[in-house]
């Protein structure tokens, strides 16, 4: 593999060039099977933790400079489980998904951009904002404690139930793609059994129970619009995958449900 332009006496890839260099060896490799762990992947692993971890503890510093205090219990609390589910799917993952995730495709499905802003970012980092700005001015009402750990318990089963979908599914893609560089399959193991988009469900768990968690009744609304937009990304990859993807259709006739058994 060619230094890094920054690269040293004794070259060591920068972590931009160690991804495309996988990323190069697993559409080679076996078309998508899994490779045996070498050094690269756990350098690979590291990097994407480190990576995920800081974008939280940024969320993090922007909620307790809304709440105008550093010692909030709940936000940190909240941070640390959601750098803990990182870390779980770190290792749990194969490093193919790592790299996947990790880039930007260039067939990545254009519409499925401003759901994922909304969904995963903006109206997420929104609520928090509010939920500190709740706290630091008291807007009311007040959540008890017994609500807010009651909430806590929501999240982690949302933070479980994503992390369960990322092991069962290497194709368990950050944007919405026909992975045929991957040789994308169905999945159908794990929770995948249950219903077709699990990681939505722990998703819209983790993503509303977290405003109860802060214990902030405001912050719920722009956590409950971030819920109606997974469901309405769950519809339209839904649609995509079973025009695109070989094999959907037939696992949509045994597995009926999108997000709750028995209703829809």
């Amino acid at each position: 593999m060619p230094a890094c332009p920054a690269a040293t006496a004794q070259p060591v890839p920068c972590s931009s060039c160690l991804l495309a260099h996988r990323q190069a060896e697993w559409r080679i490799e076996g078309k998508g099977d899994v490779a045996p762990m070498t050094r690269r992947d756990t350098a690979l692993r590291i990097s994407y933790f480190i990576k995920g971890s800081a974008v939280q503890l940024l969320f993090l510093a922007i909620y307790l400079a809304a709440a105008g205090r550093w010692d909030w219990f709940w936000g940190w609390l909240y941070t640390i489980l959601f750098v803990g589910m990182n870390l779980a799917t770190v290792l749990g993952v194969d490093p193919g998904l790592l790299v996947e995730r990790a880039t930007k495709p260039r067939d990545a499905k254009a519409w499925d951009r401003p759901y994922v802003l909304l969904a995963a970012a903006l109206l997420p980092l929104l609520s928090g904002a509010v939920a500190g700005l709740d706290l630091r001015f008291g807007w009311g009402p007040e959540i008890p404690p017994a609500v807010q750990w009651t909430a806590t318990v929501v999240v982690v089963i949302g933070f479980a139930i994503v992390v369960a979908a990322m092991w069962a599914n290497r194709f368990f893609s950050a944007v919405v793609r026909i992975q045929t560089d991957r040789a994308h399959s169905v999945a159908t193991g794990g929770p995948y059994r249950v219903v077709r988009h699990p990681g939505y469900v722990g998703a819209i768990l983790f993503t509303v129970g977290m405003p109860v968690m802060l214990g902030s009744v405001w912050a719920l609304i722009p956590a409950v619009l971030a819920g109606l937009v997974y469901v309405l990304r769950t519809r339209k990859e839904d649609d995509t995958l079973k025009a695109e993807l070989p094999g959907y259709r037939e696992y949509a006739q045994q597995t009926k449900f999108h997000l709750i058994p028995g209703l829809w």
